[in-house]
């Protein structure tokens, strides 16, 4: 299969300035967006810091074989799941140093999802409540578990409908990168398929429209994944773009696919 990548990110309607990232290392087939928190722009250093660090990571692992690893691998993860997490580790160590050491980045963080795809399958890797979604046969799914307080009540108390739109702190993240020195990252491993979607997102499009709606316009867009992502773009904004959003998109497509 051959990996088609579009991306796209926006202030959104009510903010002032964008803390969130994307990148898209198409050499190694990664993909990733996060999204920053802390104001006054220190949300978009650590989103940038977590961007940055990852790709750093994975163009040095890939360019020299005896590149020393900052953590040991685990025994039940594979190679590629192991890149990632420490890729995903090595950030949030990064942006925790870069807090305790400067009051002016105190309290930075950022969420992150990546979707890294190899030869053996892909993995979705995560931390805080930045979604991916797969797009398979008309369907979506989201394959992330979002590390929100709102996401631990739904589990604990089996909230209503109702409860769930009135609930008061849906903005609360229980786990991001830079709260803490160390940080434990989900791994879903994928088994990607011809013509399948992977969507990363920022909440700032997750919180603004639904996912059957996220399925709609990316299925009518026919493929054209620069027009998919710019039309998710205006309608979380026509919904309220109350965040910035940010959104990736990559599309499975046949070897023997022209376009």
């Amino acid at each position: 299969m051959k990996l088609l990548y579009a991306g796209r990110t926006h202030v959104g309607m009510k903010r002032t300035h964008n803390e969130d990232n994307l990148a898209a290392l198409p050499e190694e087939s990664l993909y990733i967006v996060a999204d920053g928190m802390g104001g006054h722009t220190h949300g978009e250093v650590a989103s940038q810091m977590a961007v940055e660090t990852i790709t750093n990571f994975f163009r040095m692992t890939t360019h020299d074989e005896d590149a020393t690893w900052p953590y040991k691998e685990e025994k039940n993860l594979r190679y590629d799941e192991n890149r990632l997490v420490t890729a995903i580790k090595f950030s949030n160590q990064r942006i925790f140093e870069a807090a305790s050491r400067e009051k002016r980045f105190g309290g930075m963080g950022t969420t992150i999802v990546t979707a890294f795809f190899t030869d053996g399958g892909a993995y979705l890797g995560h931390v805080g409540d930045s979604r991916g979604y797969r797009l398979r046969d008309g369907l979506i799914e989201q394959i992330t578990d979002d590390h929100s307080l709102l996401n631990d009540y739904i589990k604990a108390n089996k909230l209503t409908q109702e409860e769930i739109d009135n609930f008061p702190h849906k903005n609360v993240i229980v786990r991001a990168l830079g709260m803490k020195d160390t940080v434990q990252v989900d791994v879903n491993r994928l088994d990607p398929k011809p013509n399948d979607y992977y969507l990363l997102c920022s909440d700032g499009l997750s919180g603004m429209i639904t996912d059957d709606v996220i399925r709609d316009i990316t299925l009518a867009g026919n493929g054209d994944l620069e027009q998919i992502c710019e039309n998710l773009i205006r309608a979380a904004n026509d919904n309220g773009g109350t965040d910035n959003i940010t959104v990736a998109l990559v599309h499975c497509v046949p070897d023997d696919l022209e376009r």
